[in-house]
């Protein structure tokens, strides 16, 4: 039988934020907080996710429930347990709710069935702990299953969808079609953006952008020197002889020295410390379209082939994450599109799985790593918020990203990024990076806006705000018996 197992997350203290808030800010998170106490007491808020490290979702949910937990508010995070077989059927899922075919493989009656009964094992065990009048956050396809036995057992179900499609393709709605019968148990549903929601969701929708714990391990400040020996001692840059100690700081404040190495794919030696690079951290979907960076990259380099740059495609190990079982396969094809290069390409394009033991010192080398960048990329074709380009954007590094999805509301073109309208234009993005590595002053002024676009509009004080709105429209609606309206 499988069950559900519990993330225990420590409560951290919103006193961090004042310094960052400016006092009109501050006071109204401070407000916030007393309304999220007032709202659940006396309840818990639980959080339901198919992974507890890699990906967005498992990026996103640790701080905003330590914030969460710091605000006064009982709020928990359980996991779900799955076997490969409906790991497979939701990332079918996953890519039919991004208008993609992905393995092609079917949604009918049988993945229902199998969908059904894994989620009926993980039910068993949540409703021993979930109370009448609890709120319940479902975190993507995964777990929107659980929706009817939850809320029959009175609990006050919101399901939370960070993924989408602008359009509404033939894929699209057979995703919705699979999931419907669960998502009309569903007091709410949760957008990143307001062209992901379905027509059977528009009554009773709601539009909350992500946002990034500027103070979590993988955000916080790192002095250069720093940057360069956790990269060295990784292997993702040459090891300077002198280099300083590779350490960060754990979110609980002691000390930690990474310890561990990536695994990495190259021809010949690591980039010299000083070698600009170009860099793209994702997971390894084929959605994040790492062959097709390779690509653009290889074609920047056989038009400019004296140019001093080379390219780092960056992921978790691929044996990381349990609910993406197209990992090891893109990866695969990664390598396969390197090793079709010519030699002097090889040399200049590193393909690298970060060691993901321990989450926190994983989180430092993505923050050395992103700190060093010349240009950070991010050629997804579809998404639905691209984290990583929020975390880069905070660093003030320069970012390339395509024209899709939440990308068009973190990057403003030429404004704090650029954008490639057309994720499959491969001169477009070599065009692009090219331009950002030969004009240090665009990315320094690009860099500097972005700092102040991400400061304002997605760190976590403004998403605990959306999420008391959230809790107080909830309260309403069980009162109304209705939803009328979207909180935009």
């Amino acid at each position: 039988m499988l069950k559900p197992f519990e993330v225990h997350v420590q409560a951290s203290a919103l006193a961090a934020f004042r310094p960052q808030l400016t006092g009109v800010e501050w006071e109204a998170l401070q407000a916030n907080a007393v309304q999220a106490r007032d709202l659940m007491a006396g309840r818990t808020c639980w959080n339901v996710s198919s992974t507890a490290r890699g990906g967005g979702v498992a990026e996103l949910l640790p701080r905003m429930l330590a914030y969460a937990r710091g605000a006064g508010v009982d709020t928990r995070w359980m996991v779900v347990r799955g076997t490969p077989a409906f790991f497979r059927i939701t990332k079918r899922l996953h890519h039919a709710l991004h208008g993609s075919r992905g393995d092609g493989s079917p949604l009918g009656a049988a993945e229902r069935a199998c969908y059904e009964e894994v989620l009926r094992d993980n039910a068993e065990e949540l409703l021993v702990l979930v109370r009448p009048g609890d709120v319940v956050l479902l975190h993507d396809p995964q777990t929107a299953g659980l929706a009817p036995t939850l809320t029959a057992a009175g609990a006050r179900v919101v399901w939370r969808c960070h993924i989408g499609s602008d359009t509404l393709d033939a894929e699209v709605a057979r995703a919705w079609g699979f999931l419907a019968p669960d998502l009309a148990a569903a007091r709410l549903a949760v957008f990143s953006r307001a062209a992901y929601v379905p027509p059977l969701l528009a009554d009773r929708s709601v539009v909350i952008a992500p946002s990034i714990d500027i103070f979590a391990v993988k955000n916080q400040p790192m002095a250069p020197e720093v940057t360069r020996a956790i990269l060295g001692h990784t292997g993702l840059v040459g090891l300077a002889p002198d280099a300083s100690e590779p350490i960060f700081t754990r979110t609980d404040g002691v000390p930690a020295r990474v310890s561990r190495g990536a695994d990495i794919v190259r021809l010949g030696s690591a980039p010299a410390p000083d070698m600009p690079l170009v860099v793209q951290v994702s997971r390894w979907d084929p959605l994040k379209d790492p062959v097709g960076v390779l690509r653009g990259f290889a074609l920047l380099l056989r038009e400019s082939p004296g140019l001093r740059a080379e390219l780092v495609l960056a992921g978790p190990s691929v044996t990381s994450v349990a609910d993406d079982p197209e990992a090891a396969a893109t990866l695969e094809a990664v390598i396969a599109a390197w090793r079709e290069q010519p030699h002097f390409l090889r040399q200049r394009v590193h393909l690298a799985c970060l060691p993901m033991v321990d989450p926190e010192e994983n989180a430092a080398i993505v923050n050395a790593l992103q700190r060093h960048a010349a240009v950070v990329v991010q050629k997804s074709l579809r998404e639905g918020f691209g984290l990583t380009v929020t975390e880069a954007m905070w660093k003030a590094r320069p970012v390339v990203a395509s024209a899709v999805g939440g990308l068009l509301d973190q990057v403003r073109h030429e404004v704090d990024g650029l954008l490639v309208r057309d994720p499959g234009d491969l001169p477009a993005l070599a065009v692009a990076v090219r331009r950002l590595l030969d004009d240090p002053v665009l990315a320094a002024r690009l860099g500097t806006q972005a700092h102040e676009h991400v400061r304002t509009r997605f760190t976590a004080a403004r998403h605990l705000s959306d999420l008391v709105a959230l809790l107080q429209r909830l309260d309403a609606r069980v009162e109304r018996g209705a939803w009328a309206g979207h909180l935009m």
